[in-house]
């Protein structure tokens, strides 16, 4: 009879081409694995997808039910009449139809498990959606078992400046989560920044919480083709991931052009790359692309093991962040820079989490506008790949121990033991 601990993982995806978060999600999953625990993982993705070494079982959605009915009738309004009252439901209920039948039907496959059985119960999301941790707030056989993961602060009303988006129904969701904070057993953070954001919101937080931080992915890319514009024996900068509508690219591609005038045989054996879905800096990057040859935009999204790969080849990985005074997040691609032991280049507000865990004495952290100093470290970086090459390395140890299952285990059963 096995001996290993059980744990319940009840994940809204794990379809790593979804979103990024749910890449960070399926790389818990797999560290949890590693460290040793026996995992059941119940996932709403809608089809079958399995995970080396771990029991996944796809939740059904319940349809035969009176929510399942508003939740289609909502989608016909929009769809066909061009009806939208997303709007009045979530000042309403503070969620849509569709929240609340997803619950219910990841509800219902809890309760075919045992608490008895398992060690912990642990729920994960993904984006804004907090399906799973609604589901087991219904559930209060679980409430002494359950570690609720939070990605993000919620709701998005808690973003820091310069996000101001208030969604419809926050008060409700704050209730909501204030209640997940109270009835959880721990409350899970991948960013010690985002723990201390959060609570000063949700004070109960305080002497609950964990930090996990994303983890370590070892992906297995050696049969990956490398895309056509990328050229591994060139000094290529690439930053992987969307450009969202406050990740402004503007001060990378004015420091790379002025490393370029500093620089002119970098024209012709460098390149500044852009991978990830459209965004409204399209428009921009192209037009500068007219001006500097070596700037390359993807059109649209670059599979996940394909981008992983260009990571591992990079000379230099960017992280862009949005300009603010505070970043509580940890970017999910953060492990995957770390894992490929490149200079990370860090463009972000001065109090962040990145900037945390790479060290006050890391020599590659910038602000918005320092874009002369961001062009003298693409100079500096480029000596050193030109002259030196094999000493192009980030080969910072504690992070990559603080990022692995060990740690993980360690966070774990110390936890339990308390």
């Amino acid at each position: 009879m096995s001996t290993k601990k059980k744990i319940l993982v009840v994940a809204e995806s794990i379809d790593i081409d979804d979103s990024s978060g749910t890449k960070g999600r399926v790389a818990l999953i797999n560290s949890l694995a590693i460290a040793g625990y026996k995992l059941t993982v119940l996932h709403y993705t809608q089809k079958e997808i399995k995970i080396e070494g771990v029991e996944c079982y796809p939740v059904k959605e319940r349809k035969n039910n009176i929510i399942y009915f508003f939740s289609r009738v909502h989608r016909i309004l929009n769809r066909w009449f061009k009806i939208d009252i997303s709007d009045y439901v979530d000042n309403l209920f503070g969620f849509s139809f569709g929240f609340f039948n997803d619950a219910k039907s990841i509800e219902k496959a809890i309760k075919k498990y045992d608490p008895v059985n398992y060690a912990m119960i642990w729920t994960l999301s993904k984006g804004n959606s907090y399906r799973s941790h609604k589901a087991v707030l219904t559930l209060p056989k679980w409430h002494d078992k359950w570690y609720a993961y939070v990605h993000d602060p919620f709701p998005q009303q808690l973003y820091p400046r310069p996000y101001n988006y208030v969604p419809h129904g926050y008060r409700q969701q704050r209730l909501f989560f204030a209640e997940v904070t109270i009835k959880a057993k721990r409350i899970v953070f991948p960013s010690l920044t985002l723990k201390e954001w959060m609570q000063s919101y949700y004070e109960v937080i305080e002497g609950k919480s964990l930090i996990v931080p994303h983890q370590l992915t070892q992906v297995d890319v050696s049969q990956i083709d490398l895309p056509i514009y990328f050229d591994k024996e060139k000094f290529n900068i690439l930053h992987a991931g969307n450009l969202l509508d406050l990740r402004n690219p503007k001060p990378i591609v004015e420091a790379y052009d002025l490393f370029l005038k500093t620089f002119p045989e970098a024209k012709e054996n460098s390149s500044l790359i852009f991978v990830g879905k459209p965004s409204k800096y399209d428009d921009y990057l192209l037009n500068q692309k007219t001006s500097i040859p070596s700037l390359f935009v993807s059109d649209g999204y670059v599979p996940f093991n394909q981008v992983y790969k260009m990571q591992q080849e990079s000379s230099v990985n960017l992280i862009l962040e949005a300009r603010s005074e505070i970043s509580p997040f940890l970017p999910g691609k953060f492990p995957h820079c770390v894992a490929a032991n490149k200079p990370i280049v860090y463009i972000g507000p001065y109090y962040s989490e990145c900037k945390r865990l790479l060290g006050k004495s890391y020599p590659y952290c910038f602000e918005f506008n320092e874009i002369e100093r961001l062009s003298l470290a693409f100079e500096k970086l480029y000596r050193v790949w030109r002259n030196q090459p094999e000493t192009m390395v980030l080969d910072i140890l504690d992070l990559k121990t603080y990022l692995s299952f060990a740690n993980l285990k360690k966070v774990i059963e110390e936890d339990i033991v308390s």
